[in-house]
């Protein structure tokens, strides 16, 4: 084998794919539209105050329980991480017109929820440490994917600007944006294309907001932080606070991404701090920084049918290319896996799967 293998993407599941085909010595290269690495996973500080800690606008848990792929990772990579805060009372907010109502949830009610100390980002910085220097690239974009009648296939990334032999090609990112932002030469068969295009993209059309004090005052008030909410417009709210130091709430949105665009960020801010203050009192209103993330309006995430909100977890699975492109392409991330799509397991898990195919089609063994 002369060329590598082409992972597009440097999410998790493209991160960890690279690593475990360097450890079975089978040359890659992951190339990554963004100036990062990380993909949907993002842990962001406050400019000017790195004190405050590291705040996760993308997945944020793992369960130990029923994840055991992530588990025996983080065991692996030494990871620090620490239970996520559940103690306390939750707060449920029926209407505007009330106060929250507070409740106490029986003993062992939810299963315990693990963060990353310094945010899921670690996990990606600890894959990525394993991967040799250079392997990946940022700030490149690949565009189309082609066959020759030989069956040699080419990369092509920034516009054909740079061609690159392959292997074989993994693609790493979400389906509908395989589907949408490559030009596959032949075509794929329609029916892996309408299997791509009909996989929502997990976090796609949702946003993230990160309110941070500088304690977690509401433990002090018996709070949990953990809230829901018809009013809004955060619907689910969570402690965030790093393991030490500062304290952060974060929130998912009720509001769907059209509203979220026409209201822009600052109209938002006021109205998340708002709900704060009205939940959690004064105090709420002393705000040290605010982050937000809208993964609707990431052109790398979302494509326009990833706007209207999910009613029902996705039915997720491998999608598989048949006919010329058998066994020179293979998906892999979150949207591939049945069992735990949408959660970081089941990136991971894609990532095992998809290097055992490359590994059988490229004559090795998985070690």
């Amino acid at each position: 084998m002369h060329n590598s293998v082409v992972i597009v993407g440097a999410g998790l599941s493209g991160l960890r794919a690279a690593s475990l085909l360097h450890v079975q010595g089978i040359p890659c290269r992951v190339l990554e539209a963004r100036d990062r690495i990380g993909g949907r996973i993002l842990s962001s500080s406050v400019l000017n105050r790195p004190e405050l800690g590291k705040f996760d606008l993308g997945p944020t848990w793992f369960w130990p329980q029923y994840e055991s792929t992530i588990t025996h990772l983080v065991h692996e990579l030494n990871l620090e991480t620490f239970v996520q805060y559940s103690q306390g009372a939750m707060l449920l907010e029926r209407s505007d017109n009330e106060s929250p109502e507070r409740y106490m949830l029986p003993a062992n009610a939810n299963v315990s929820s693990i963060r990353f100390a310094g945010g899921v980002q670690s996990l990606i910085e600890a894959v990525a440490d394993t991967i040799p220097p250079g392997t990946i690239e940022l700030k490149t974009r690949v565009t189309a994917i082609s066959l020759d009648q030989n069956g040699g296939i080419t990369v092509e990334a920034d516009g054909a600007r740079e061609r690159i032999s392959a292997s074989a090609v993994i693609l790493a990112l979400p389906p509908r944006i395989a589907a949408r932002y490559l030009e596959f030469s032949p075509p794929l068969p329609s029916d892996l294309m309408t299997d791509l295009v009909n996989k929502p993209t997990w976090m796609a059309g949702q946003a993230k907001a990160v309110v941070i004090y500088d304690r977690p005052f509401w433990r002090e008030l018996g709070l949990s932080g953990f809230v829901s909410s018809r009013v809004g417009p955060l619907q689910e709210i969570h402690d965030a606070s790093p393991d030490t130091g500062s304290g952060a709430l974060f929130g998912f949105f009720g509001i769907p991404a059209s509203m979220r665009h026409e209201l822009g960020q600052d109209e938002i801010e006021q109205l998340v701090i708002g709900q704060m203050v009205r939940l959690f009192g004064p105090s709420a209103d002393q705000v040290s920084a605010f982050l937000y993330k809208d993964w609707s309006q990431d052109t790398e995430t979302a494509v326009e049918q990833d706007f209207i909100p999910l009613i029902d977890v996705p039915i997720y699975g491998q999608p598989s290319a048949t006919g010329v492109w058998e066994k020179k392409i293979a998906f892999a991330g979150t949207e591939t896996n049945t069992q735990f799509g949408g959660h970081l397991e089941g990136a991971l898990q894609s990532a095992e799967r998809v290097v055992s195919e490359i590994q059988t089609w490229l004559g090795g063994h998985v070690r």
